[in-house]
């Protein structure tokens, strides 16, 4: 059994936990990403409900299901 230098074993470790880096760094970056993108469709509803609350939205004409029913 060939006998290994201790650098040898110093840069194996290294080299292990690089890839752990590695793997790591890319999943942060796709959930960074994926956050993002809810980031983004979560702004635009809120300026669509916004819109919507102050009337400037062509959606916001009360239809059937927004009036109360009668007994209140």
């Amino acid at each position: 059994m060939p006998q290994t230098h201790p650098a040898d074993e110093r840069i194996t470790q290294l080299e292990v936990k690089l890839a752990f880096a590695e793997d790591l760094l890319d999943t942060l970056n796709a959930t960074v990403a994926r956050q993002q993108e809810q980031i983004e469709l979560l702004a635009r509803e809120l300026v669509r409900l916004r819109r919507r609350q102050h009337g400037d939205d062509p959606e916001s004409l009360a239809g059937p299901t927004d009036e109360r029913p009668p007994h209140y």
